[in-house]
């Protein structure tokens, strides 16, 4: 049929958010009747992630495609994108969605190799902040941001997942010349079903990606400093993994916290927020993380750096929201802890989080982009 499309998804790394935005949209793209596939690293990502793609590989029609991707630009990059370009010429998307700087580097260069001999490809590109991190002053900033003013040009459309995702990118790339759209990301109806808690849970998680980024080390610290301020040790989990993970596990010995901190492989969301009381989520940069949805859609309590679009979630003046900063994380920690049902009635509305944040919405606008694009 003509409104049923083959969607191709790209990307580098399969964890964390731009994972899960994936998985949210592939599931419910095929419910719409497409056919969907993706193409990712196969360096990255561990048994968390395989179990994932097993759970997903029965319903792709284009299947799951992983190759060797590197992070960095370097020589190997010429090996890397060849192959991934077979694999998409193979797949024959009529969208080409990537996400992520180097997945949208890729869709946008293959997707316009494809229209020297096919007409009928659209373009799309979701940064989920990616390039948009880098610092506009430096030289390596400077670069990306002139890659990313060039690539406008071989992009239908662009999709923001949080205004301050849009506004940075008008800050450092500039004006796009080309469509683009502010679409939230969105959950599951039944993820806004409470977690209850349970007995023998710790004072507080971490969950997510083990890179400085996340603000791992920050948790640590805080934890350290906020259990001198109410007097006794704190527990906690950590969820997650990543290259950096050795050093934050030398950083709770160093700190004399081996027994007090608990590290864990990824899990999901869910069955993580029955192991800690309060949520933190640390991040020095973020786009609008799906971790900080999930809490609150759950109704945990958190606490959330204001980065981002974090904000966007809770509200610009939120109490709940600090800086990326061990003292002031030490600080709220110790508020949050010495009264938990006062600073839970400071959570963001359910119900209003629902309307806002639902998976469905975000499916269809995105559809939307997608015939859009098609269209021109």
């Amino acid at each position: 049929m003509a409104d049923k499309l083959r969607i191709v998804h790209c990307f580098r790394s399969p964890v964390g958010g731009i994972f899960r935005h994936v998985r949210d949209l592939a599931e419910a793209q095929v419910a719409a009747g497409h056919s969907v596939g993706i193409v990712c690293d196969s360096t990255t990502g561990g048994e968390y992630e395989e179990r994932l793609f097993g759970r997903m590989k029965a319903m792709l029609a284009l299947g799951i495609h992983r190759t060797p991707m590197q992070r960095h630009v370097g020589l190997g990059d010429l090996a890397s994108a060849s192959r991934t370009y077979g694999i998409i010429k193979e797949l024959r998307p009529d969208v080409l969605h990537g996400h992520g700087a180097k997945g949208g580097a890729y869709a946008r260069l293959f997707g316009s190799l494809l229209r020297v001999s096919r007409s009928r490809v659209a373009r799309l590109y979701s940064p989920h902040g990616g390039s948009l991190h880098y610092d506009e002053s430096t030289f390596t900033g400077k670069l990306f941001f002139a890659l990313e003013r060039s690539m406008a040009h071989f992009t239908d459309c662009l999709l923001f997942v949080s205004d301050y995702e849009r506004r940075t990118y008008r800050r450092k790339v500039g004006e796009a010349p080309i469509p683009n759209a502010l679409i939230y990301n969105g959950l599951r109806a039944a993820e806004f079903d409470p977690v209850p808690e349970k007995p023998g849970m710790v004072d507080l998680l971490y969950i997510g990606m083990m890179r400085d980024l996340k603000g791992p080390d920050i948790f640590i610290d805080a934890l350290a400093l906020a259990g001198t301020r109410l007097g006794r040790p704190l527990g906690a989990v950590m969820v997650g993994d990543g290259d950096n993970l050795p050093r934050y596990r030398a950083q709770v010995r160093r700190l004399g916290l081996d027994g007090n901190v608990r590290f864990l492989p990824p899990m999901p969301a869910r069955d993580a927020f029955a192991l800690g009381a309060l949520v933190v989520v640390p991040s020095r940069a973020e786009a609008l993380p799906y971790v900080v949805l999930e809490t609150l859609a759950a109704g945990k309590p958190m606490i959330a750096t204001a980065v981002g679009g974090i904000p966007e979630i809770f509200g610009a003046d939120s109490p709940a929201l600090i800086r990326p900063d061990p003292l002031q994380l030490a600080d709220k920690i110790a508020e949050a802890l010495a009264d938990p049902a006062a600073y839970r009635k400071l959570m963001p509305d359910r119900a209003d989080l629902e309307a806002r944040f639902g998976a469905d919405v975000m499916a269809a606008e995105i559809e939307k982009a997608y015939f859009a694009a098609l269209a021109k």
